[in-house]
C-alpha cells in the first residue's frame, strides 16, 4: 500500500483521519523539522499493532505519524520558490 501523499492530503484523507500512519521516504519541513511530504507504508488505529507489523516487515526506519484533520506544516511554507527571493545587492 505505497502512495506518495503530502501531509495536508494525508491529513485530509477520510482513508487516513484517526489513524496512525507509517510513512517512508519522507521529505521534512527544515524549521519545525515535521514531516511533510512521504510515501505512506502502512496505517491502523492501534499504534502498538502498527508498530509489530513495522518491526515484522523490517521497515524500522519510518516515521509514524497520527493523522488528524489539523495541518502543522504546509509544503510552500518551508520550501519558498526561488523567483520569489530577495534581488542580490549591487
Amino acid at each position: 500500500m505505497i502512495t506518495r501523499m503530502t501531509w495536508p492530503e494525508l491529513c485530509r484523507s477520510n482513508k487516513f483521519r484517526g489513524l496512525w500512519v507509517a510513512i517512508d521516504n519522507c521529505r521534512y519541513d527544515h524549521d519545525t523539522r515535521q514531516p511533510i511530504e512521504g510515501d505512506v507504508v502502512d496505517s491502523d488505529a492501534e499504534l502498538s499493532e502498527l508498530c509489530a507489523r513495522m518491526r515484522e516487515s523490517g521497515q524500522s526506519a519510518c516515521t509514524i505519524v497520527f493523522c488528524d484533520s489539523d495541518v502543522y506544516v504546509e509544503p510552500g511554507h518551508a520550501f519558498p520558490d526561488a523567483s520569489q527571493s530577495a534581488p542580490a545587492a549591487s
